[in-house]
Parts: C-alpha cells; structure tokens; sequence
C-alpha cells in the first residue's frame, strides 16, 4: 500500500503527483475527486489503511463469483500480494491525484475488468463488469478502511465515518457501482447480510496463501501482526467460517490490536507524513 503514501506517479512512471498534472497538462490546482475538506483524504494518508487492505482482501473472498474472477484471472500466487498493490495504485491516484488521473486510473480498472470473466465452479458465469460484483468489492473495501481506521487509527466521528462512505460512493459511482450506500451504519449491515456470501474452494485457497505467503524472513514478523489486526476487524462469524483462528489472547482487542496500532504508529513514524497528500497539497496551495 505503499503508494498511498507516494502519490500517484507521473504519465512517465517518475515524480511526484504534482509533476505528474503538470506534465499532463492539468490544471495544477486541481484538487481531484474529493480535496482537502475531504475525510477521504485524511483516511487515506494514515497507515492503518495497510490493515484495512488485509482485511479487504479476505472478506472479499466470501462471494464465490469475486473470488472465482480473482483465481481465474489473477497471478497472486506468483505475485505475493501485488493485488494489494494494485488497489494501493488506484486508491492513491483516485484520492490524491488530479481529476484527469482520477479518471485515467478508473478508466484502466474499467478496461481490466471488462476482460474478466468466465463460470465459477458451481455453474454461475460471472463478469467484473456486474454492477452486484462490483458494490460487493467496492463496499467491503470501504468497511475496511473505515473500520482499520476507526480502531487502529485516530478514529471518527459518526458524523465523519457517514461522509467518507457517501464520498466513496460517489467514486463507487464512477466504477459502476449502483448501489449507492451513504453512512457507515448502511454500509457495514449491506456487507454483513449479504446474501451471496459462502465460502468456496477458491476462498480458502486463496485464504491459506494469505495467511503464510512467500515473503521475505525479515518481512514475516510484521505482516503477521498486521494481518492478526485484520483478522480481528472481522466478524467472529466470518472468521470461523473461513478459518481464520486467532489463539486465546491474541484475538480481538486483548493483543491482536494493540499490537497492529504499535506496529501501524512505528510505520508511520518510520516513513513520516504521507507524501501524497503533501504533494496534493502543495499541488492546490491548500
């Protein structure tokens, strides 16, 4: 999720997202799809979006044909995690870049999903372009920035947790999303009540390779305190019925997230401020 906290790059691959609108030819005082008001923005910036990003990925792979999409056209196992980064890419130009690569970012997801399609393995075809597949993607993925951030960052206000989810429905509007969900008590019942929720062969393969994947041995210890903070941002529900077993007093509250806000505070301490939402800034005056 890296480049969340990069910005979004330049057309040349280089450079700050504010090189990037100049070079682009945009107003360099576009302040995007959301801007500095935004809670969007404030969400974002803040480290806990790398659990909110665990998390997403494993309750996305309650819904057979999303996770039937991702193992049929997907190269996860080869490619540790690099759907991660993906989102990080579209989640950092949609919120920090300039409203031409906003549109640019969405446009490409646009094209990639267009191409995804197939049958699951009980019978049902399924395409990345149904408005149903994509409301389910979209939505958890909301729930779980808000909820990492809630709980492993600074928090919000109810007031403020409503107004990030209306503001990323109007980016789910734009991805094709028709399911318009605009507070955050809406948004995490539409998720846990969803009715196409079960668990497949696909779900726990892909489950098992995110709990143990080929990663660095230095880069072991804290993924996995941060992905025990996801865990515990799940549904006991849920959890057991993917499998996810946190032991004793490592699950919830008691360790699992006291110990992923440690390690979220070191990580920002490490990397300092977000340089993409500086950049935006400096990019508008703000």
């Amino acid at each position: 999720m890296r480049q969340l906290f990069a910005g979004p790059p330049s057309p040349s691959g280089q450079g700050s997202a504010a090189n990037g609108a100049l070079k682009a030819g945009t107003d360099s005082r576009d302040a995007g799809l959301f801007g500095p008001d935004s809670v969007t923005w404030r969400v974002h910036s803040h480290m806990s979006v790398l659990v909110g990003g665990f998390r997403s990925l494993l309750v996305q792979t309650l819904h057979p044909l999303a996770m039937a999409g991702v193992a049929g056209h997907s190269n996860y196992r080869t490619d540790p995690l690099g759907r991660l980064q993906r989102t990080a890419n579209f989640v950092g130009a949609t919120t920090y870049g300039t409203t031409e690569q906003a549109e640019a970012a969405i446009d490409r997801v646009r094209r990639v999903h267009g191409q995804v399609r197939g049958t699951a393995s009980d019978g049902r075809p399924y395409s990345a372009t149904d408005p149903e597949l994509l409301a389910w993607v979209h939505h958890v993925e909301v729930e779980s920035f808000l909820l990492a951030y809630q709980r492993l960052g600074p928090g919000l206000e109810e007031r403020e947790a409503d107004q990030y989810v209306a503001e990323m429905a109007g980016l789910g509007a734009r991805l094709g999303v028709e399911q318009h969900i605009t507070t955050a008590a809406a948004l995490h019942d539409w998720v846990r009540n969803h009715p196409d929720q079960r668990v497949s062969a696909e779900a726990r393969a892909a489950v098992r390779f995110l709990l143990v994947p080929p990663l660095p041995l230095a880069a072991r210890g804290p993924y996995a305190v941060l992905l025990a903070g996801a865990i515990s941002l799940i549904p006991v529900r849920d959890r057991r019925r993917l499998g996810l077993f946190l032991p004793g007093a490592m699950s919830g509250k008691l360790a699992c997230e006291p110990a992923a806000r440690a390690m979220v505070a070191a990580l920002g301490w490490a990397m300092g401020p977000s340089p993409a939402l500086a950049n935006a800034r400096a990019r508008i005056g703000a």
